[in-house]
Parts: C-alpha cells; sequence; structure tokens
C-alpha cells in the first residue's frame, strides 16, 4: 500500500506522498485529544457557523475539488462536482439541525424524579474511508461528529490521498480548530494502533468486507464502538405493471453511475417474466450508446475505472460468472485507451451455483435475472449474503412498498433510485456491515447517551420499589 495519485485515464504518477510515522501518529492523537477537550463548552452555534463555512468554502472551490476528485480516481468531473455540492448539502443541514436532534430526551419513568436522556460527546473518532466517493465519504462522518464535539483522525484510501489532504485543509481553513480533523496517511498496523488508544473511543468504517473484519476485530477487542457500512449486491426489482419507461431511464443510470463503483448500485436487475424481454432490450440499447474518454471532457458518459488493480478484480469475477455458465448478453466493443476502463457488459443466466451469484461485481457490469412471481422475486432478492440498499418499481406505490418491506435490506426505494441524503439514514445489515450513517440515526452513532435523573431530595418512602425503606437504624 503505497498513498499516491495515479490517474486513472493516463496512467500518470501525479503525486505520492510519505507514510505517517509512528511518532506523528502519537503526536496527532495527543492533539486530537486535547482539542476535544479545550473545545467541549464551545456553543453548538459557533461550530454550526464553522461548518457552514466548510459548505461555502466547497462551494467556492468546487471546480478545484472537483478536478482533484476525478485526477484521484477517475470518476466524470460533472459527477465529482456532484459530489461537492452533496458535501456542502450535508454540512448545512447538519449545522442546521445538530441542535435540535441533540436536545435531551424526556423520559416519562416511575423514578423519584424527573429523567432525560443527555447526548454528550465521547472524545477522539478514527475514520476509515474508501475511495469511490473521496470528499462525500469523509463528510457524512465529519458532520454529525464536528457538531456534536467529537474530533476526529482519517485514514483514506491510499488511491485517494489528495482528495483527503485537501477536504482537511478546507476544514481548518473554514475556521475548525487544529485537531478537529486530521489526515495521516498510516499503515493498517497504525490503525489498530489508533483504534487501540484509550483516548479514541469509536471508529466509522466504509470499505470492504475484508477491512470491516479487520477493523471491526480491532474495535472489539479493544471494547470501542464501531459503525460499518461495507459492499452490497442491491437488487432492481421490477413487477409485472411498472411504468417501463421509467424504468429503462433509471436502470442503466443506477448501475453505470461512477463506472458502477458504487455499493448501493443496482448490482442484481430482478425482472418479472412479462417485462423481461422489454428491459433487457432497453438496459442493453442505453449500454451501448455510453461514450468512454476523458473524464475531465463534459461529453464523455463513461469513465475508467479507479485503478488497473480494481480492473483486474473485475475481469477476474467476470471471467469466472461465465466460465461457470452465465451467458454474456452485452459487451460494449473495445476502447481504444490506455486508461483503466472495463467495457460495460451485461450477464444473464446466472444460477446460485454460479460464483457471480454471490460475488459483488464492482464495476459498469449489470447481472440480470428473470422471475416469474413476487415471492421469487423477493425470495431471489433476499437470496444473498448483503443487504445495503435496493430499489423497486412497479405500478402501485402502495403494493410495491409492501413487497419492498419483504426485502431484507437497510435500504429500499420504489420507483425512484436509491439516494443518500442528510435527512435520511444510509446504512444495511448481514454482511453489508451495521450501524447508520445520516440523520438523526447517524448524529447519534457516537454519542454517550447519558441518563441523568434529578429530584428535589431523596425520599426513602417514595424510591422505586421502596427499596430503601426497610433500611432505616
Amino acid at each position: 500500500m503505497v498513498y499516491q495519485t495515479v490517474n486513472p485515464y493516463t496512467n500518470e504518477l501525479v503525486k505520492e506522498y510519505p507514510f505517517t510515522t509512528d511518532a506523528e501518529l502519537k503526536s496527532t492523537i495527543d492533539l486530537a485529544d486535547k482539542t476535544y477537550h479545550e473545545t467541549q463548552s464551545q456553543p453548538i452555534a459557533e461550530r454550526a457557523k464553522i461548518l457552514h463555512n466548510v459548505a461555502a468554502l466547497f462551494r467556492k472551490k468546487s471546480a478545484e475539488l472537483s478536478k482533484i476528485c476525478t485526477v484521484d480516481m477517475g470518476k466524470l468531473v460533472g459527477e465529482s462536482a456532484g459530489e461537492v455540492e452533496l458535501c456542502a448539502i450535508i454540512a448545512d443541514w447538519f449545522a442546521d439541525h445538530s441542535e435540535e436532534l441533540l436536545k435531551p430526551d424526556k423520559l416519562d419513568s416511575i423514578v423519584a424524579g424527573d429523567a432525560q436522556v443527555l447526548h454528550q460527546s465521547v472524545g477522539v473518532v478514527v475514520m476509515v474511508e474508501p475511495w469511490n466517493f473521496p470528499y462525500y465519504q469523509i463528510m457524512r462522518v465529519f458532520a454529525p461528529n464536528y457538531m456534536l464535539g467529537n474530533t476526529m483522525i482519517l485514514k483514506h484510501a491510499s488511491n485517494t490521498p489528495t482528495s483527503a489532504k485537501r477536504f482537511c485543509e478546507i476544514v481548518e481553513e473554514a475556521g475548525a480548530p487544529k485537531g478537529a480533523l486530521t489526515n495521516l496517511f498510516m499503515t493498517y498496523d497504525q490503525v489498530t494502533q489508533a483504534i487501540e488508544d484509550p483516548r479514541v473511543q469509536g471508529v466509522a468504517l466504509t470499505g470492504s468486507e475484508r477491512g470491516g473484519v479487520a477493523v471491526a476485530g480491532a474495535a472489539g477487542k479493544a471494547l470501542k464502538k464501531s459503525t460499518m457500512e461495507l459492499g452490497g449486491m442491491d437488487p432492481f426489482i421490477v413487477l409485472g405493471d411498472a411504468d417501463m419507461k421509467n424504468v429503462n431511464e433509471c436502470a442503466w443510470r443506477v448501475r453505470l453511475y461512477n463506472a458502477g463503483q458504487v455499493c448501493t448500485s443496482a448490482k442484481r436487475f430482478i425482472v418479472m417474466d412479462n417485462v423481461y424481454d422489454e428491459f433487457l432490450d432497453g438496459l442493453i440499447d442505453a449500454f451501448s450508446r455510453v461514450t468512454p474518454g476523458d473524464p475531465m471532457d463534459p461529453s464523455t458518459t463513461i469513465a475508467p475505472m479507479n485503478s488497473k488493480r480494481a480492473k483486474e478484480k473485475l475481469q477476474g469475477s467476470f471471467d469466472a460468472a461465465v466460465a461457470a455458465g452465465a451467458k454474456v448478453a452485452y459487451r460494449f466493443p473495445e476502447i481504444d485507451s490506455e486508461g483503466q476502463f472495463f467495457r460495460p457488459s451485461i450477464l444473464t443466466d446466472i444460477t446460485p451455483d454460479n460464483p457471480g451469484y454471490k460475488t459483488e461485481m464492482f464495476g459498469p457490469v449489470g447481472a440480470v435475472y428473470k422471475v416469474h412471481s413476487e415471492e421469487e422475486a423477493v425470495a431471489l432478492a433476499n437470496d444473498n449474503p448483503y443487504g445495503l440498499g435496493g430499489m423497486l418499481f412497479c405500478g402501485d406505490k402502495e403494493h410495491g412498498a409492501e413487497v419492498a418491506a419483504k426485502v431484507y435490506t437497510g435500504m429500499m426505494f420504489v420507483n425512484t433510485p436509491l439516494a443518500s441524503l442528510p435527512d435520511i439514514p444510509f446504512g444495511g445489515v448481514k454482511l453489508s456491515g451495521y450501524g447508520r450513517e445520516m440523520s438523526r440515526l447517524g448524529q447519534m452513532a457516537f454519542t454517550n447517551d447519558k441518563l441523568l435523573v434529578t429530584a428535589d431530595r431523596f425520599d426513602k418512602n417514595n424510591a422505586p420499589g421502596a427499596l430503601y425503606a426497610a433500611q432505616d437504624l
């Protein structure tokens, strides 16, 4: 693992960064802990002002940030700009709503006094984030925890170091104190060292199942709270009465966005038999009309993958599925480029014994399944080790909601593409992880939910259950 920006379109090594030393890690934790204690009395309104400044700087520097993101990991520059704006939206939302979200919860209780739950900060939180959304993945952890008063240490992906560095610089430019968010180019061993430090109180990871197992294991061993957002093989279910024009407009977009490198991409299209042929024809047509090219060119509509390694891994999974009997219903023509392009492809006839049936293909590959009943559609959607999100398209949205509720995932969207926004929770079940980010649930991910009971005086005869009444001297 080397921290370096390698442009996936040109294969040019743009910049390399040295690893963090153990001394730098120690001094960073020292500073994060010091800043945590020094800022606990800061009014939440002051934090909100700084977070609004972060949002404003993201918008002001959108062109710069978009270019950095595209050069780091290859996504279309328009998609990068959209990610920058989403970060600003998240920052503004938590700045506007955190004070209300963090208000104490009053409890109706039989205790002899008034009971409430306070939502307090816990200390230093370690963030381990992936490359596919270099800014957004940071912001959805940073914004709520900054408003809460936790300080954070970031370990980003090794192939998006410039994005990570620039994000943290902007936070400081906005007025946040040093130590509020610090980027480090850590090794995996150093991540474990950080988690083991008694001043670190939690760790948030978005990434692979393998990374989640390692980090969650280290957190569990150290008795630290953790949240995990891992992979997904999200179903895209099409019922027989769906508006196929709407379906066809959506399906290719949610598979090819970010070159298919999205945990919540529609990786399995589960389609009723009466609309199967129409759906497959529409998906093939859409896949055939994408335009590969320079991701900095607005006319390009399919980007290279983030790295040579990622492309080779996807090729291996694709080849294994085909070797086991999957049919290649479509494959884009050869792309005349040295960039890390994977030809958009569609597979059908994937049987349960095929490795492609339960392998997440993290790139522009769509898998299409034909089903003959809603029950079969739900069973197929649930026959999977993951459970992140999903989409369902139908004619009657109330009935669609009933069917969607039977799919075992953390998120389901009916007649609309899955979205990640600050006011709705994000997260999954099974091997897709645990915990939630965004919304009030994300705001509470790393809180000390402290019970506080107050009374005018101790009354032994009015204590719960008269616990002390028999102990008179």
